[in-house]
């Protein structure tokens, strides 16, 4: 699928400077590791939450993860592919999406930039507001670490593990960005095979509930806070019900001193 419309678009913005782009990435970090440290201490409180996260699941008839980790973990090549994916895809694919972003479509790039962004930011005070163990943690549900089990493995032991917050299930951002990268790559790409970019965000949310990262909800949270940082960031000259339309170059600015229209 060519992701080139063929047709040169220009912003009177132009490409924003790489430095405070990086700058930006640094700032998310830190922030992550922030909002880590504000929630230790609280694993009782993630467990707790966890169960009850269960319990509502089956009262709303959503499919037992369990089940749907049963049905895989016999093949191990599929169960194989589904942690690599996890382990793999997740950051490269959603830098890859923006360096392309940055390069071939610098006058949307600031809106895909700041909708990540808007998203992390998001997503990060729900996982200080609400510690969530991910279901790998519940063992009393049937539920395996699968990484542990096969490999590869992103994470250590919780009680050591420094670099990543494990009791941050909820939202999903594997999912939410997924997604974030989906809805931005179907609005700058023409025809009707444009929409197979949402194979991306579903076979996500499918790997993260395999590999007993994230329950379903994690999913539907990140989905429902993407569609509002959507709402709060304007496409670049659209409406925000034009979101998925055929993209449109943005209109350019009037000279200075030219005549404005009736």
């Amino acid at each position: 699928m060519s992701l080139d419309t063929g047709t040169p678009v220009t912003h009177p913005a132009g490409r924003p400077r790489a430095v405070p782009e990086i700058a930006l990435v640094v700032g998310l970090f830190l922030a992550y590791k922030l909002a880590r440290l504000l929630i230790q201490g609280r694993e009782g409180v993630a467990f707790g939450n966890a169960w009850r996260f269960w319990d509502l699941e089956r009262f709303l008839h959503l499919p037992s993860e369990t089940a749907v980790q049963r049905a895989v973990t016999g093949q191990h090549a599929l169960l194989d592919a589904a942690n690599r994916f996890y382990a793999y895809v997740h950051f490269p694919a959603t830098a890859a999406f923006l360096v392309w972003m940055f390069l071939r479509r610098p006058e949307y790039y600031r809106w895909a930039r700041r909708s990540l962004a808007g998203l992390t930011a998001a997503a990060m005070v729900v996982h200080v507001l609400f510690p969530l163990a991910p279901p790998r943690m519940l063992t009393g549900t049937g539920m395996v670490d699968t990484g542990r089990l096969l490999g590869p493995t992103v994470y250590g032991d919780p009680a050591t593990d420094t670099l990543t917050n494990q009791y941050a299930a909820m939202p999903s951002l594997h999912v939410g960005w997924a997604l974030a990268v989906a809805v931005t790559l179907i609005a700058v790409t023409p025809g009707r095979r444009r929409w197979a970019w949402l194979l991306h965000p579903a076979l996500t949310l499918l790997v993260v509930v395999v590999t007993g990262n994230h329950y379903w909800l994690d999913g539907i949270v990140a989905a429902g806070l993407l569609a509002l940082v959507v709402l709060v960031c304007p496409w670049p000259g659209r409406q925000p019900h034009a979101y998925f339309g055929r993209a449109v170059p943005p209109q350019p600015v009037p000279a200075l001193g030219a005549e404005q229209p009736a």
